[in-house]
């Protein structure tokens, strides 16, 4: 006896083998294969993109750094020789003597009656003064010389050196080469003692009543003997060459040789 359920099967059955597997079964070995092929392909082109991308910037930093160094040696050399601050005297002075502008003629004033001999204006008042507290002393201060021109130095220099058979090293000693004197700037002055002119310019003035006075009281108006015994610019000794430092404009002239480091010398 036969089972209604059971007639039915035969007749599915012709419809091949793989009717019997679900649908569901036969689509998932489909999708799991494009889900695996995407990741990889992913991968593939981030890894590929990585390295196009650290050896394009190893290539352009190859190119450029070697750019870069040989653009910074000119900047090095350059700043080899051009020192900021250097305490040698060596690049501003000329036998010892350093170099200093010659004062305009629109700031000169006579100091003595025949208008002979000139200073700058503020220099000219005090070194008046100072005369006149020296008269009320009974020392009589006679001025010299004052501003000398450059073209009045060469003179001096070359002239009366040559007259006397000196070297220019001799003569640098006693007397500044042009452009190079301190009486270029209008603020120094070579005095004497009006009771013994004997004395002027020499170095035994230093024992007149003169250098006596000035030695005590020529700070009181600004001025201070520019080439003292043993001074650092190596020349000699003159008790008569005084300057005036009262004032900004002057003591800025004369900075640098009052911070000169001492010349050695060798017998």
């Amino acid at each position: 006896m036969k089972k209604a359920g059971f007639s039915e099967k035969p007749q599915n059955s012709s419809s091949g083998a793989g009717d019997d597997i679900p649908v569901a079964l036969r689509d998932t070995p489909d999708t799991g294969s494009k889900l695996r092929v995407q990741p990889v392909v992913l991968l593939i082109g981030g890894l590929t993109g990585f390295v196009l991308l650290a050896v394009t910037s190893g290539f352009l930093f190859f190119v450029t750094a070697p750019k870069k160094a040989a653009d910074s040696i000119p900047e090095s050399t350059s700043s080899v020789p051009t020192p900021t601050n250097s305490p040698t005297i060596d690049n501003n002075t000329i036998l010892g003597h350093l170099a200093y502008t010659e004062a305009p003629e629109s700031e000169l004033v006579p100091i003595t009656a025949d208008r002979r001999i000139k200073m700058r204006q503020v220099a000219a008042q005090k070194f008046q003064a100072m005369v006149q507290a020296a008269r009320s002393a009974g020392v009589i201060l006679t001025p010299i010389s004052g501003f000398r021109s450059v073209k009045d130095q060469e003179q001096l220099f070359f002239d009366v050196g040559a007259q006397r058979n000196q070297t220019p090293a001799e003569r640098a000693s006693l007397s500044a080469p042009p452009g190079h004197s301190e009486h270029h700037t209008g603020y120094a002055v070579d005095i004497g003692d009006g009771t013994v002119p004997a004395t002027n310019l020499q170095a035994n003035f230093e024992n007149t009543k003169a250098y006596q006075w000035l030695q005590a009281n020529a700070a009181r108006f600004g001025f201070e003997m520019s080439f003292p015994k043993g001074n650092s610019q190596g020349v000699s000794y003159e008790p008569w060459h005084w300057r005036f430092v009262g004032d900004s404009n002057s003591l800025e002239t004369f900075y640098k040789a009052r911070n000169l480091k001492p010349i050695t010398t060798t017998k």
